[in-house]
């Protein structure tokens, strides 16, 4: 694995190691919309954008090419198949998932992403990231999570942080992150749940809304709407 920004690997094979399948296909998820390329559809699911983003994604091999190979005219180099590439062919398979609204677990359970996963685990293993049987995070990989974990805690804010260490922040912390980094997208996206206030001991009015608000029990608060103000 490459190193990249001090953080050796990609967040979509750190997702994978510190998370499984369901982490990595978050991350793929949230790089897609933060260029753009994908946004939340009906509640709960996730779509794909027509836009350059998109369009610059890989096609994926057809059946019976290997990986390597259409990494390598993709890229234009003979080792093309870097974690990076593995990464942006995952993405791809997502991106090429979403012609209508999906839930994340349906994107889990498609024929390409399940085949873009494997890819990533190959790069793992061949990494030394993975044990021989059941290809679960070994005892370096756990180590390393954790090592990730103290190095770059969880942001209280994205403000001032790079796509890069946001995908980070979202692979090594999961949820919280998405809360933190894109609240708005994650909610509305399936990929975080609504907060339920009452069940947090908060007092609401006899008017059924949260401090009088009016609202429903369901509310999440944050001025501006569900997940805080701001776009994301």
């Amino acid at each position: 694995m490459n190193d990249s920004g001090g953080v050796r690997g990609t967040p979509h094979e750190l997702a994978l190691l510190a998370g499984g399948a369901r982490a990595a296909v978050t991350v793929a998820v949230v790089a897609l919309h933060l260029r753009g390329a994908v946004e939340a559809g009906a509640p709960g699911t996730i779509r794909a954008v027509d836009s350059e983003a998109g369009r610059a994604l890989p096609p994926l091999p057809p059946p019976g090419v290997s990986l390597d190979v259409a990494a390598e005219v993709a890229v234009g180099r003979v080792d093309a198949l870097t974690g990076e590439v593995r990464a942006l062919y995952l993405e791809s398979a997502v991106y090429q998932c979403l012609d209508e609204p999906s839930e994340i677990r349906e994107l889990l359970r498609h024929p390409d992403v399940r085949w873009a996963l494997a890819e990533v685990r190959v790069g793992l293993a061949e990494a030394g990231m993975l044990r021989a049987t059941l290809l679960g995070p070994n005892r370096a990989a756990r180590r390393r999570i954790s090592i990730l974990r103290k190095a770059f805690p969880l942001p209280s804010s994205r403000h001032g942080l790079t796509e890069e260490r946001k995908l980070i922040a979202v692979a090594l912390h999961g949820k919280p992150a998405l809360s933190a980094l894109v609240p708005r997208f994650a909610l509305r996206a399936g990929l975080t749940e609504r907060v339920r206030l009452r069940d947090k001991g908060l007092r609401h009015s006899a008017g059924g809304g949260t401090y009088g608000s009016g609202g429903s029990p369901l509310s999440c608060g944050g001025g501006g709407g569900c997940g805080g103000g701001g776009g994301d």
